[in-house]
């Protein structure tokens, strides 16, 4: 988990550069990433949104691939 301070500068970068707040959170190559680059190229306003909402919403833990269990 990510701490508050670790959040709170992943914010400001997201508000003046948004595709590097969210290039810290999830990684360069991600698909978050590269819509939120694709949001700011077409208009600044959108990529801010979804970089907000990419940085505070999706939990980049989620898909790494550690919660898998063997079933059988």
């Amino acid at each position: 988990m990510a701490s508050r301070c670790e959040i709170a500068c992943e914010i400001l970068l997201a508000i003046f550069l948004p595709p590097v707040g969210v290039g810290l959170r999830h990684g360069c190559c991600s698909a978050e990433f590269f819509i939120c680059l694709l949001l700011t190229i077409l208009g600044y306003i959108p990529g801010i949104i979804y970089a907000l909402y990419a940085i505070v919403f999706i939990d980049r833990n989620k898909f790494r691939g550690d919660d898998y269990h063997v079933v059988a």
